[in-house]
């Protein structure tokens, strides 16, 4: 479980953003004051930086806290490939694993923190085996940390929707008792329906008010139909600023022209899209979503799960992999995926400001790194994470 230290008055002598060395002054949760260090000596709740780079905590926007064997003994990739083959080979193990289970959930939640993760969207599996017992095991681990760590919820059917009878009730059911999103899986690829899906996913959310973050795997011109729905369905029931594509492969696999077309109309209903940097695929386009104004953010996606052994729950690790895949190489662009990993992800996880700057929440990562970019590039160890004015680790 997790262990909250006491509540932190000021960061001192660190440098925000790799700027002058300044003292961060909180109240509670929030930072009151940046101003120029005192070097004056410490007092009780007062934190050294010793000079060090200050960056916003990073927000992971992609997640599955809820199915991790992290903990567990070496578990040996098995079952067949491909998304069918492994939720088979999930749903056969994930009992004897334990999964999903509060133990395992909060050993990843320290992961992420241990990482400088302040922020957490996380995917939840709703399905007929588990009911909503994954959501409320999640939030479990989350209450531990008393408010300090932020987390969004996705009620996620990883099994499908509609060939599966009775999880659209399941998520309806979630989305009444308070999850914050509900997800979707390759319309087309799983549920052969994508029609079907996306309209019964989209009316439970505009019945209940919820987001939607879909997963969407399928690719090519089959992918960018579905892109084309998700877009159609969120403009005709005025669900502009709730609906999320994670993975959405296609928007960078279809023409020049689609693409600008279908990153125009997601930026007028602010439909944004989270991404793992999946290794072997093309990377959305840094410049291509900043041209359009359509914002995304980073996830580590599963970590050390029944689908893949890979993953350390860093998403600064993540965010080195974007930038390398990507060939981002020039000062600005590298300080705009750090952005992407940190500010400019905070609704992606409910927190209305994510910066240095007075008012923001008080969300603080120490790393011994020259500027972000520089940080970006080594992946430095977190120094120490403060979420909500407390000190979630230090090493």
């Amino acid at each position: 479980m997790a262990e909250i230290l006491s509540p932190v008055t000021s960061v001192r002598n660190v440098r925000p953003w790799g700027g002058a060395l300044s003292d961060i002054v909180i109240d509670g949760d929030t930072i009151a004051q940046v101003a120029p260090a005192s070097g004056a000596l410490l007092a009780d709740g007062e934190v050294d930086g010793r000079g060090m780079l200050a960056i916003p905590g990073l927000v992971n926007t992609h997640a599955h806290v809820d199915k991790s064997w992290w903990g567990h003994p070496w578990q040996s990739y098995g079952g067949e490939g491909g998304t069918e083959g492994r939720i088979r080979h999930e749903r056969a193990r994930r009992d004897e694993l334990g999964i999903p289970g509060l133990e395992v959930t909060s050993r990843v939640l320290g992961e992420f923190v241990r990482h400088g993760t302040t922020a957490v969207r996380t995917h939840v599996d709703v399905d007929l085996g588990l009911g909503l017992r994954g959501i409320e095991i999640v939030r479990e681990a989350v209450a531990a940390y008393g408010g300090a760590l932020s987390c969004e919820i996705v009620a996620f059917p990883q099994d499908g929707v509609l060939r599966r009878p009775g999880v659209l009730q399941l998520l309806a059911k979630a989305a009444r008792a308070g999850a914050d999103h509900i997800g979707g899986l390759d319309p087309a690829g799983i549920d052969r329906d994508p029609v079907g899906q996306i309209d019964a996913i989209f009316a439970i959310a505009a019945e209940h008010g919820c987001g939607i973050d879909i997963h969407l795997h399928d690719g090519g011109s089959l992918g960018a139909f579905q892109f084309e729905l998700i877009i159609d369905r969120t403009r005709r029931l005025g669900l502009q600023g709730r609906v999320n594509i994670a993975h959405g492969f296609a928007i960078v696999q279809v023409e020049p022209e689609r693409r600008r077309d279908l990153l125009q109309q997601m930026a007028e209903l602010d439909i944004t899209m989270t991404t793992v940097a999946p290794l072997r695929m093309p990377q959305l386009n840094p410049h291509e979503f900043a041209e359009a104004g359509v914002r995304y953010g980073f996830g580590t996606d599963g970590i050390r799960d029944l689908w893949s052994p890979y993953g350390t729950g860093d998403l600064m690790g993540i965010a080195w992999q974007y930038a390398r895949s990507s060939g981002v190489v020039r000062d600005e662009d590298l300080l705009r995926v750090v952005e992407s990993a940190t500010s400019r992800a905070a609704p992606f996880a409910g927190v209305e400001r994510n910066d240095l700057t007075v008012g923001s929440r008080a969300d603080i990562v120490i790393i011994d790194a020259e500027n972000p970019m520089d940080a970006l590039v080594r992946t430095p160890p977190r120094e120490a994470t403060i979420g909500g004015g407390r000190i979630l680790f230090q090493r």
